[in-house]
């Protein structure tokens, strides 16, 4: 992206801290809620934080911001708290000016956002975490031991954080990027070591493990979008299912990666970007309702998910792979706004007239299967 068109600007919080916030690109806006490491000039220049960004403000106008204590924002900050947190994304939003937006919150920072969209359900229309959380890691730490080793990963974030020997910081950077190649390891890193001094990321890590939703996951209604990875080191995978599993209007999408947020040379990267495109189009339930949207293919999945068949049976009888099943079933999901396969089926009993009324219209050729007919269009 050329940088003529990044305006960075500054807005004050509710106990007086500056914080910095960029807005670039063109688009429907995107607001993205803040998050550990962060430095609005620094990540463009990161090997793995540029690629997402460019992908963000292709077709958004994306908001984002340094956290208190960070990057350009305020850096002697005297209170470093998840409220907080809370009252700078309001004075960001405030100040970039847009009455409705979508969020994505990546780490912390969807715990931050499933927050924030609760608080404005009527602002926030659509909401995307990445590799976040239902509990913190401080919540979580329920034995002696596991209290002990999070204890000791902010003390040595306050001896070793800001030295020039990366030794203390690659203990981290192998956590986000255990597949990294040697180059994007030292640019993460660089990231990590110029976004905040050792004291503060130290006490911004401790008020993100202190991170709560158990009370406020249920609350959110804004549809949902939560995406993992399966073998994340940083936040544990089940707790991004625990996550999508305590918000009614989530659907949760496993991502084939060790890495938190998949790398642009993985296959999971192309997953991700497209299930964000396919979500946050502005076309899809505006222009095209749910029903038009649904392409032969997916009504032929959908055909077979009504039956009760598993996701190995189904591409059997489809003559496709499992792999292209789940994602015919993840793009089905998005457009109807379901969040399983029961929500499924039941959007399918609502909608036979509609769906008989489509299935007229699209020919033999079209379908999986010669002998394909669907289940709304065969007479009771």
């Amino acid at each position: 992206m050329n940088r003529r068109y990044q305006q960075i600007r500054f807005c004050t919080s509710l106990d007086g801290t500056r914080i910095a916030f960029e807005v670039c690109g063109n688009g429907p806006p995107l607001v993205m809620a803040g998050q550990s490491f962060s430095h609005l000039e620094g990540e463009w220049d990161c090997l793995v934080r540029t690629p997402l960004l460019e992908f963000l403000s292709q077709n958004h106008t994306l908001v984002r911001y340094d956290m208190r204590g960070t990057g350009l924002s305020d850096r002697d900050c005297t209170e470093f708290s998840f409220a907080r947190y809370g009252e700078d994304l309001s004075a960001v939003v405030r100040a970039s000016g847009f009455d409705s937006y979508a969020m994505l919150g990546l780490t912390g920072g969807g715990a931050l956002a499933v927050t924030h969209a609760v608080a404005h359900p009527k602002e926030v229309k659509q909401l995307v975490i990445v590799g976040s959380y239902l509990r913190g890691r401080t919540v979580r730490s329920e034995s002696p031991s596991a209290r002990e080793e999070t204890e000791l990963i902010l003390k040595l974030i306050e001896l070793g954080w800001g030295q020039d020997n990366p030794t203390f910081r690659q203990l981290f950077t192998y956590q986000f990027l255990p597949d990294g190649t040697p180059e994007q390891l030292q640019s993460f890193d660089e990231l990590m070591r110029k976004s905040a001094s050792a004291k503060n990321a130290a006490l911004q890590l401790r008020a993100w493990f202190s991170a709560d939703l158990r009370e406020v996951a249920p609350l959110l209604k804004t549809p949902t979008l939560v995406l993992h990875s399966r073998g994340d080191l940083r936040v544990p995978f089940e707790e991004g299912r625990l996550l999508a599993a305590s918000i009614p209007a989530a659907r949760f999408v496993t991502l084939d990666s060790r890495n938190h947020f998949p790398l642009i040379q993985e296959a999971a990267w192309q997953h991700v970007t497209q299930e964000l495109a396919a979500f946050l189009s502005p076309q899809t339930g505006r222009n095209q309702s749910p029903i038009e949207s649904l392409t032969a293919r997916e009504q032929a999945v959908l055909e077979v998910l009504s039956q009760g068949l598993e996701s190995a049976a189904m591409a059997e009888r489809l003559c496709m792979s499992e792999k292209t099943v789940r994602n015919h079933l993840s793009s089905i999901y998005s457009k109807l706004n379901v969040s399983n396969r029961l929500q499924a089926v039941l959007w399918i009993e609502e909608n036979r007239n509609a769906l008989a009324a489509l299935s007229d219209s699209v020919t033999s050729d079209d379908k999986a299967g010669k002998n394909w007919v669907a289940p709304w269009a065969r007479a009771k």
